[in-house]
């Protein structure tokens, strides 16, 4: 019954956020690459005053997953990196953190280029 509690709290959770940035696209002037970068920045907001873990806690992959999941590994990344190497860690460890989905995003793409048809957006 637990599992089905976590499933139904992820789901719901990623369901608001993706509503909420739905409503931005319809409702607003921002362009989505402005909203990415909205997202990502809350993630990294939410880290630094503490409020991202109890979330993660309590939501799981529903938050963990969205852009906002990126930023707070972007921060961790950097906090964990200064502490470890000092000031130059506010340069690497942001990408060490991130490496694997960087990574992963980067090779997925690569194949769907390979196996689709990439050209322009016909109107």
């Amino acid at each position: 019954m637990e599992l089905l509690s976590d499933i139904l709290l992820s789901l719901v959770s990623g369901g608001v956020i993706c509503a909420l940035v739905q409503l931005l696209l319809d409702l607003t002037r921002l362009t989505p690459a402005r909203i990415l970068v909205l997202l990502v920045t809350l993630g990294v907001l939410l880290y630094a005053v503490g409020a991202y873990s109890p979330m993660r806690d309590l939501f799981g992959t529903g938050v963990t997953l969205p852009l906002i999941g990126f930023g707070a590994t972007i921060a961790r990344g950097v906090r964990e990196a200064v502490d470890a190497t000092g000031i130059t860690g506010i340069l690497t460890g942001g990408l060490t953190a991130s490496s694997g989905g960087i990574t992963a995003a980067l090779m997925l793409g690569l194949i769907a280029s390979l196996v689709f048809r990439p050209g322009p957006k016909r109107t």
